[in-house]
């Protein structure tokens, strides 16, 4: 019985640690920790929401306006709404948009660790964001894995999509990389002991080439101006996917192409006052086309 009680002694601390390490693995932050953050910035505090949908729950934050431009945030794999706090806490940006930052299906706090294989879904799951709140015109943002997500939101829903921001998008199919160990990490037991959040982003992964080949004959159907931004040094999405989406956009009302040349995968952070610039023009030119054919 001692050796018994012993074992559960020295085992006691490493499940904390496991725990810990599980929940910083999961890369969110909650609602209570959201306001905190924006709070301490000077930042106004947020809003949370939650809608139904095909069987799912999606959790999102908002900030800013309602009145003002809308732009919605979509992060990558794996991720949540918090890979934009320092967005959300941004009170230049929020002068003139107001923001929603969103956990994509089995993120965050859209159903944790269930994931959603298919782009297509994800979009028409996200869709509701679009109209959920007044606005005057409504952009996305999306970054890594979120790059296809806008681009299908902006296939399939063009009446509701003003403005599409891809930055680090993974869009071209034949850029995918082929990772031998993805099928491996998605059988048990490994799947088992994954993080949540690393199990959903190795899921939905696993079945993106087909689903961007499948998006190949859409892109024509994007007709909203695109600011595609993408670091010439990014390792994990190539610098190619921006060429393919410039090229691609063959019926968009304005193509805007930023290389940043000491760019790597993470300039959704390190060129965020850049990045707020281009939201801000992006912002602009549709209000100039609106202006010029009243």
């Amino acid at each position: 019985m001692k050796l018994r009680k012993r074992h559960i002694i020295l085992l006691l601390p490493l499940g904390l640690i496991a725990a810990m390490q599980m929940e910083f693995l999961a890369f969110r932050k909650s609602d209570r920790k959201q306001t905190q953050y924006l709070l301490e910035r000077g930042q106004e505090a947020p809003t949370f929401h939650t809608y139904e949908i095909d069987g799912r729950t999606i959790h999102y934050t908002h900030v800013g306006d309602e009145g003002k431009p809308l732009l919605v945030l979509i992060h990558g794999a794996p991720g949540s709404s918090s890979a934009f706090m320092d967005y959300l806490a941004d009170t230049v940006l929020t002068q003139f948009v107001q923001l929603i930052a969103v956990d994509r299906p089995g993120y965050g706090w859209s159903d944790y660790g269930r994931a959603e294989r298919s782009v297509q879904a994800q979009a028409a799951q996200l869709q509701p964001l679009l109209v959920r709140h007044e606005a005057p015109q409504t952009l996305l943002l999306g970054h890594s894995y979120g790059g296809p997500v806008i681009a299908r939101m902006a296939m399939d829903y063009p009446e509701q999509v003003n403005g599409l921001i891809i930055v680090a998008g993974s869009v071209d199919p034949e850029l995918e990389p082929h990772e031998w160990w993805r099928k491996p990490a998605d059988t048990p037991p490994v799947r088992w002991i994954l993080p949540g959040s690393m199990k959903v982003c190795n899921q939905e992964i696993l079945p993106l080439r087909d689903e961007l080949t499948e998006m190949l004959p859409l892109w024509e159907k994007v007709r909203c101006p695109v600011t595609i931004v993408q670091g010439v040094k990014d390792k994990l999405v190539p610098a190619g996917n921006a060429d393919f989406a410039e090229q691609a956009l063959v019926n968009s009302a304005r193509v805007e192409k930023h290389l940043l040349e000491d760019g790597n995968h993470f300039i959704l952070w390190t060129r965020r006052s850049e990045i707020r610039e281009m939201i801000r023009n992006l912002v602009n030119f549709n209000d100039r086309a609106r202006e010029a054919a009243e």
